[in-house]
């Protein structure tokens, strides 16, 4: 089976380079994603460490070469994320579902990204981290958290 999807991937793609960008605010545990795709059994501990600038990683899987950039998502840094938005092909934006309190700031963030014109053609994931904690909300919570702060079912 994987085999297949091996042959199916090569057929579709070749050999191929994709540049993908991992945002989202402060402490939501982009560095911890990135080091769980580079090391996935190796226990990372980034807690109390904020990214100052970037990370960046390359990931091989089958035929693609996956350039991971890990931004950091401080309050004065994010103006500079649109630096690195040129030749972009995946946004992977990353919430913290446990910070209910700056899902608000997570969500216009979000819609910033989606009014950029060079990551029109860009594919964006929304990952909910997090899940484990304590009254996190879930993936749908977090997709569609109302305006006015109320949560919807």
């Amino acid at each position: 089976m994987g085999l297949l999807f091996s042959k199916v991937f090569r057929a579709l793609f070749g050999n191929q380079e994709v540049r993908i960008l991992i945002l989202g605010l402060d402490g939501a545990g982009k560095t911890t994603i990135v080091y769980k795709l580079v090391s996935p059994d190796e226990v990372v501990s980034t807690q109390l460490v904020p990214t100052i600038g970037f990370n960046v990683e390359t990931v091989e899987y089958k035929n693609i070469k996956l350039q991971v950039w890990d931004l950091g998502g401080q309050t004065n840094i994010r103006p500079y994320w649109r630096c690195y938005y040129p030749n972009t092909n995946a946004i992977i934006f990353v919430v913290d579902s446990a910070d209910t309190k700056r899902l608000k700031i997570a969500r216009k963030e979000f819609t910033k990204l989606l009014e950029e014109e060079e990551l029109q053609n860009a594919a964006i994931l929304v990952f909910a981290n997090k899940q484990d904690l304590p009254n996190a909300l879930s993936a749908a919570q977090v997709l569609f958290f109302s305006k006015k702060k109320k949560k919807i079912l």
